[in-house]
């Protein structure tokens, strides 16, 4: 796979802090699982991180801080129930951290309509942005926009063109409020991506604004 649009460094120094979102973390990992080059940067990452806490100045704790652990952790209560496991579908299109929630080849998902060969199935949990799966036909464009906040998408399947560049299976475009585009599907299939914004899209035609509830971003 010939990947050629990458992760910035802030974005793989927040996810290194734990300072991402669920929906942003989730595009980081699933780039991350398939891009060497920005695995070794996200290690680098890691590193300064591990060195910048080892020069902070030790916080005093209370004596007794282990010992009311401790206590603690003996009240929890000891009964498991048992939780069914969902197997795991080995969809070479799926990367792996995404297979945590995506139980089904992608063409066999349950996707939403927003308009004629638009769709998506969302991520299964709430944030301040938007973090789902989109599917959109060949020759269709997402509606022109600029952002309030950061977008991250990864394309799984197809590919895309827009005013940054052409992304194929594996690119990531990491975009923040700076870019203006309009992606236009480029390939003979469906483009399969995964998105997560951390705060709501700005459209920029009096139109997108017009059906911006409809479309959920």
């Amino acid at each position: 796979m010939n990947i050629n649009h990458h992760l910035d460094d802030a974005t793989l120094i927040s996810y290194s802090a734990g300072a991402l979102s669920q929906g942003m973390a989730l595009v980081v990992a699933s780039h991350l699982s398939i891009c060497p080059q920005c695995r070794e940067r996200a290690e680098h990452s890691d590193a300064v991180g591990g060195a910048l806490l080892e020069s902070l100045e030790p916080e005093t704790v209370a004596d007794d801080m282990l010992a009311s652990v401790l206590t603690q952790l003996d009240e929890l209560p000891t009964k498991q129930e048992s939780v069914p496991v969902t197997p795991i579908v080995m969809d070479p299109e799926i990367p792996a951290p995404l297979r945590e929630y995506i139980h089904c080849p992608l063409d066999q998902l349950e996707w939403k309509r927003i308009v004629p060969g638009v769709a998506y199935y969302d991520m299964p949990w709430e944030g301040h942005g938007v973090s789902r799966l989109l599917r959109i036909a060949p020759g269709k464009a997402m509606l022109a926009h600029t952002h309030n906040g950061n977008e991250l998408t990864m394309v799984l399947r197809g590919s895309f063109s827009d005013e940054v560049g052409r992304f194929c299976r594996g690119d990531v475009a990491d975009l923040d409020d700076q870019i203006e585009h309009q992606p236009l599907v480029d390939s003979k299939v469906d483009c399969i991506c995964l998105i997560a914004t951390d705060a709501p899209l700005r459209f920029t035609t009096l139109f997108g604004k017009l059906v911006q509830p409809i479309t959920g971003f």
